[in-house]
C-alpha cells in the first residue's frame, strides 16, 4: 500500500469533527514548495556570515527608530 493509499484509509478512520483541522493541515501541505532565486540565495548567505562573524551593522533601539516616521 502506497503511504497516498494509507493516507486516504486513516482519513477515513477521522471522526468528522477532527476533519478540520486535517484539512488545514492538508492544504499547508500542498503547496508547491519556493526555491528561492539567486538574489534571494545570496542576501541569506551575507546574512549567515553575519551572524557567524558579528559583522554588519547592528541596531539596538525601538523598531519605530529604525525608520524616519516624517517619510511615511
Amino acid at each position: 500500500m502506497s503511504n497516498r493509499d494509507f493516507a486516504k484509509d486513516l482519513i477515513d478512520q477521522i471522526p468528522e469533527g477532527k476533519l478540520a483541522y486535517v484539512i488545514a493541515y492538508l492544504q499547508g501541505a500542498a503547496v508547491p514548495e519556493h526555491t528561492p532565486n539567486t538574489e534571494t540565495l545570496e542576501a541569506i548567505a551575507e546574512v549567515d556570515h553575519m551572524i557567524q562573524t558579528g559583522a554588519g551593522e547592528h541596531f539596538t533601539g525601538a523598531t519605530a527608530d529604525c525608520y524616519n516616521l516624517d517619510l511615511l
